[in-house]
């Protein structure tokens, strides 16, 4: 029974692992501003004088590269969101324990990806 006690990262364990997040936290904040400004800048490289083909080549990159951006700013945002449902975790001592399973995720898989809420285990069964 005393085996089973062990249902949480101990509290200095969690305190790298708030680090770790908090870095991440501010790394993806930066890769998003920096999205946010391709995205707003207009991205005129003063080809108003060249060719029409080449003008209209121009514009569709200029597009798909707004939609792009567009995208990985979303994803960056829900990003950043799943590290502070993390640090939610932290603060509430459930941070590193599977949803499903209930068991510790695995250290090294939380380094990698510190947002997990499933472990290896768990996320096979989803397949």
């Amino acid at each position: 029974m005393a085996q089973d006690l062990k249902v949480r990262y101990a509290d200095k364990d969690l305190a790298e692992f708030k680090e770790l997040i908090e870095e991440k936290i501010e790394k993806a904040k930066s890769h998003l501003e920096l999205l946010k400004s391709a995205y707003m800048n207009d991205g005129n490289n003063g080809t108003d004088d060249t060719s029409p083909t080449f003008k209209a080549f121009e514009e569709g990159s200029q597009t798909m590269s707004k939609e792009a951006n567009t995208q990985l700013a979303i994803r960056q945002e829900k990003f950043i969101r799943d590290l502070k449902n993390a640090l939610l975790r932290i603060e509430n001592k459930t941070y590193g324990i599977c949803r499903v399973t209930g068991k510790l995720i695995n250290k090294e898989r939380l380094k990698l990806v510190p947002h997990a809420t499933l472990s290896i285990e768990a996320k096979n069964m989803q397949k």
